[in-house]
């Protein structure tokens, strides 16, 4: 992302934690090309356009995320219907494996000392007996990006930082819990999929007078192995980084 002068960059691209200034993780990983995302405002009618849907699409993200961690601490939650089908599939999620927040974490801030970065993980807890991080995605799909970003929440976490509210435990697993919501035409089964008021539809019959159904909400899990790799790869992206924003950086005393 480019930031238009010193203070935005400061502001938006990291964290001033104990004094010191962490660059984010999600701002590192904006280094990384993202074809899909090109492809997306290639599409557009124009810029702007694109830009309003990415914007109503992050705010459906946000609305989702805060049902969840309401979800998950027990807390009084009235769902807004723009977002009920995916909430409603993440506790079809929940029935189906064992999540346990025990000695966990929710929207938990954390850093790296060690490589210099910090970020906001999502939600740690047990999952089927292994604990680690889950990634929660809205996404249309799982992209290879959510492995850099979950490979540096994973590799601070194991640095020898005193997390309060988190007890010492072996951390070893990633996950993505992809959440979404479409509706199926009830004629041909061509599926809709309306985010940021963006509708695409995929499948189908191209010719069909849909007839849509409710909108239904789906999940995804997936687990992420070879850490080692994805952590060496997110360092790697973390240089490129460092040397786009190098002016900035010098001026923050970074290096």
């Amino acid at each position: 992302m480019e930031h238009r002068n010193f203070e935005e960059f400061v502001s938006y691209a990291g964290y001033l934690i104990n004094g010191k200034w962490y660059p984010r993780v999600t701002s590192i990983i904006s280094i990384k090309a993202k074809p899909a995302l090109l492809r997306f405002y290639g599409e557009a009618k124009n810029y702007s356009a694109a830009q309003s849907i990415t914007d109503k699409s992050a705010t459906q993200g946000t609305k989702i995320h805060n049902a969840i961690e309401a979800i998950l601490k027990n807390e009084a939650l009235t769902v807004d219907p723009e977002i009920k089908p995916a909430v409603q599939a993440f506790n079809d999620f929940a029935q189906l494996h064992k999540l346990r927040l025990d000695g966990g974490a929710i929207e938990k801030r954390i850093w790296s000392p060690k490589h210099c970065f910090a970020g906001t993980v999502d939600v740690l807890a047990e999952l089927d007996d292994e604990f680690g991080v889950l990634d929660i995605k809205t996404s249309s799909g799982i992209w290879r990006d959510y492995n850099l970003q979950t490979a540096a929440y994973l590799g601070a976490l194991q640095e020898d930082e005193p997390w309060e509210g988190i007890p010492k435990k072996e951390l070893k697993s990633r996950w993505i819990l992809r959440l979404d919501q479409q509706q199926s035409c009830l004629i041909c089964g061509a599926k809709k999929r309306n985010k940021g008021g963006n509708a695409k539809i995929r499948g189908g019959i191209q010719s069909c007078f849909h007839e849509w159904s409710d909108e239904v909400g789906e999940w995804e899990l997936k687990k992420l192995d070879n850490f080692e790799s994805d952590f060496e790869a997110f360092l790697a992206a973390k240089r490129l980084w460092e040397w786009e924003n190098e002016n900035y950086l010098k001026q923050l005393n970074y290096f």
